[in-house]
This record gives structure tokens, C-alpha cells and sequence, in this order.
């Protein structure tokens, strides 16, 4: 149409979402160019070294132009999209981008056709599409088109070698038992074995950036090597709670919610806090759960652990557990935590050196519940379901025997669950 039935073309940038951040990751687009929108409709999902956000329009419009690709890096106050709103205002023209990318080149009148998975192979191995035969439907380019392409520009497979004849060493000279005049047999023609085929390696190191949330994990890794960190482990009987939570967890389920150790493991850890004026004592214990999602270790944790129930617990954990597997955690899901837990257990091991996350003060590993035999009443050998634990303290503010007096107390809860019933709140 003309551009007087057009309305203009705004620059939608990408505005301050907090926390200091000054460029993202473009995680998926939610429009393209060409569709309409309207005000608060989602236009994409970033994602920083603390969060992912969802970013919404401002405008009612059409979308006419897409800044970032999926996984590239999007600057704060740069444009994000073109969008022509409604308003039959003059048109804003926006300068045009310049692309010298070889993946949009065209052949013969036509652009080249392929998936974004082989443009990217191509342009890891500095491969120009308009070089490459497509067999593909329509003569599209196919994964297969790119690696042959490549084998014939690395080298290509060595050819066979000719048949040789190898000449066997004649009979051992007669013995003197043999007639003298005895002619020898003549020597045998063997043929050589095929030659084998020497595979043409075709593989290439690719260096993926740090971003996102593994660079918030760099950062605080780095941090935490500052920290003397203290350890100490220990093993934990939960054969009672073993029953307990068997002859729960079907009460749970018809409320609708899963049933784990874990929510008994933290309140336990609630109900463990030292006393005021200790060097970890805190009014809120907002207790984190190291979890691993698709998009790495992320550490969610449960607020306020002391007014919470084993119950409300069990179904704070089932919420956060969702959100990391549909990769929705935000930023105050992830911060304010007082101390950490990690089931690393549920994958596998015993016992382990967890790492403090800063500002926190100490953190604690649970390792797999194993069915062992120990004594028990009357020195008799019985089946008992044995849990290791390993703590790590800042060895700045946590000796040694507060580290132990408050691992004795965690143990003894959950070694005689009962007994946590009489100091519940």
C-alpha cells in the first residue's frame, strides 16, 4: 500500500528490566514479521544472568522487522523490533540493516532454502550456501548436502590401493632324510588383503559463550573461592522417617501434592537454626533447593520456612520444581536465601564438597538413601535406610563445633521424627 495508508514505523528498544543489566539473551521470538499485535501482547522471551522475562508490546501494530536472532545478545536501549502502528501519522523511516550474511544469498533469481540448523552448520564451517547443491525437495540444502560438501573440501576418502602379489618364501631347505634329487615345490602367488578404508574426519570444536544463567554461576563460583570453607560429614538413620512419610504420602496425593523427603529435610532445618545471637541466625529462613533444569543449576528456595507446615512446604516445592522445568524462574524466586540444600542424591553419590553460595554462610549436601545393615536393639543386625550428609560453613563466622552441634540436632529430628511434632509451631 502507500505510505500514506501506512501508519509510522516505531522502534520498539528494549527497555532497563533492573538489577544492572545491560544486554540479554534473545531465548525465543513469540512474533514475526508481518504479524499484528496489540498493547501487553508477548513479543519475545530474554533472558539475563539472573532471569528470564517475557517482553510485551507498547504498541498496536505490525510487526515489520526483527533485530536479533534466537541466542543472540540484545543490548539494553537498543532496537528490539520495528513495529508500523496504527496511527496515520507520517511514516518514520528506519534506516535499513546492512547484512552481509552469505546464508541469504540467492541463486539464479531464488533464495537459497534451508533450515536454520544447517544455515548455522554452514556458517561454522564458513560454508556459502550458494556453493552447495541442495537434493533436497525443491532443491533445498539438507544437513547431508553440507557434510559432503565439506569432505570434498577437507579431502576425499583415499582411493583403493592396487592388488599386490606377494611371493610366501619358499619349503625349508630338505632335511637329510629327504631324497637328494627331490625337486622343491615352486613358490605360491597370495593375494593381499583389501585395503581398508580410511574414514575422512569431518568434526569441528565449536566455543559456545558463557551467558545467562551459567554466567551468573561463573560470577558467583568465583566469588565463593574467597570463602575457607569448613566441612564436615556425618550419616543419618531415616528409617522412621522412611515410614512416616510411606504412611503420608497418599494423604498428600489426594490434596494433590507430590510427597518427597525434601520438605521434611527443610524443616527440619528450620526447626535446627541456633539460637539468636548465633553466627547464622536469621528471623527469615528462606531455604534454597539446589535444582537442575534444562537451563543449568538454578537455586530456587522456599520463603519463610518457619511459618510453613511439612505440608505447604511439600507444595511450595512442587510450584518452584514446575516453574524450572517450564524454565519461568524469576528473579525473586532466586534471591533472598539464607541456605541452601542439595538433593544431589536423587542423581546419585554419597557424599560430596557442596560450595557455599555468597552471601550465604553455609550450604548442605544430602547423598542417596541406601538400605545397610547396622545394629540395633540387642546388637542385632536389621536393615537400615541410610542417608550420608555433607556441610560446608564459612570457617570465618562457623567453627568447627557449631558446625557439629547443629548437625547432631538435624540428625536427631530426623532420626526421631515424633520428636519434631512436640517443637512444631
Amino acid at each position: 500500500c502507500c505510505t500514506s495508508c501506512c501508519g509510522p514505523v516505531v522502534q520498539f528498544k528494549l527497555s532497563d528490566i533492573g538489577e544492572g543489566i545491560m544486554e540479554v539473551t534473545v531465548k525465543e521470538w513469540y512474533v514475526k514479521e508481518g504479524d499484528k499485535v496489540s498493547q501487553f501482547d508477548s513479543i519475545c522471551e530474554v533472558q539475563s544472568d539472573k532471569a528470564s522475562v517475557t517482553i510485551t508490546s507498547r504498541y498496536d501494530g505490525v510487526i515489520k522487522k526483527l533485530y536479533y536472532d534466537v541466542d543472540a545478545t540484545a543490548l539494553v536501549g537498543k532496537p528490539l523490533v520495528d513495529i508500523e502502528t496504527e496511527s496515520k501519522e507520517d511514516v518514520v523511516e528506519t534506516p535499513a540493516m546492512a547484512r552481509e550474511e552469505h546464508t541469504h544469498q540467492e541463486i539464479k533469481g531464488h533464495k537459497t532454502q534451508a533450515t536454520p540448523a544447517v544455515r548455522r552448520l554452514a556458517i561454522e564451517n564458513n560454508i556459502k550456501l550458494s556453493e552447495v547443491v541442495g537434493t533436497g525437495k525443491d532443491g533445498r540444502i539438507l544437513k547431508e548436502d553440507i557434510m559432503n560438501f565439506l569432505a570434498k573440501q577437507t579431502g576425499a576418502i583415499l582411493p583403493p590401493a592396487p592388488v599386490q602379489e606377494i611371493q610366501t618364501p619358499g619349503p625349508s631347505p630338505p632335511s637329510a632324510a629327504a631324497p637328494a634329487g627331490r625337486p622343491t615345490s615352486p613358490s605360491t602367488l597370495v593375494k593381499a588383503p583389501p585395503p581398508r578404508t580410511t574414514p575422512v574426519f569431518t568434526g569441528k570444536d565449536v566455543t559456545e559463550p558463557v551467558k545467562g544463567f551459567h554466567k551468573a554461576m561463573v560470577k558467583t563460583m568465583t566469588a565463593a573461592l574467597k570463602i575457607p570453607h569448613f566441612g564436615y560429614c556425618d550419616e543419618v538413620d531415616l528409617s522412621r522417617l522412611v515410614a512416616l512419610r510411606t504412611e503420608l504420602k497418599p494423604i498428600a496425593e489426594s490434596r494433590g501434592v507430590k510427597l518427597s523427603y525434601m520438605p521434611f529435610f527443610i524443616k527440619v532445618r528450620s526447626k535446627s537454626m541456633c539460637s539468636r545471637g548465633s553466627p547464622w541466625w536469621q528471623a527469615s529462613h528462606n531455604i534454597g533447593l539446589a535444582m537442575d533444569t534444562s537451563q543449568g543449576l538454578l537455586v530456587p528456595n522456599v520463603k519463610n520456612v518457619q511459618l510453613l507446615s511439612v505440608f505447604e512446604i511439600a507444595q511450595e516445592l512442587n510450584r518452584l520444581q514446575a516453574l524450572g522445568t517450564a524454565g519461568q524462574l524469576g528473579t525473586a524466586h532466586l534471591s533472598g536465601g539464607t541456605f541452601t540444600l542439595s538433593n544431589i542424591g536423587s542423581i546419585g553419590g554419597t557424599y560430596a564438597k557442596p560450595v557455599i553460595l555468597p552471601p550465604e554462610v553455609a550450604i548442605g549436601a544430602l547423598g542417596k538413601i541406601q538400605v545397610l545393615p547396622r545394629f540395633g536393639a540387642g546388637n542385632q543386625v536389621v536393615r537400615a535406610h541410610i542417608m550420608n550428609v555433607s556441610w560446608s560453613a564459612d570457617h570465618r563466622v562457623i567453627d568447627g563445633a557449631t558446625m557439629c552441634r547443629f548437625s547432631n540436632l538435624w540428625r536427631e529430628y530426623l532420626e526421631n521424627p515424633a520428636a519434631m511434632v512436640l517443637d512444631l509451631k
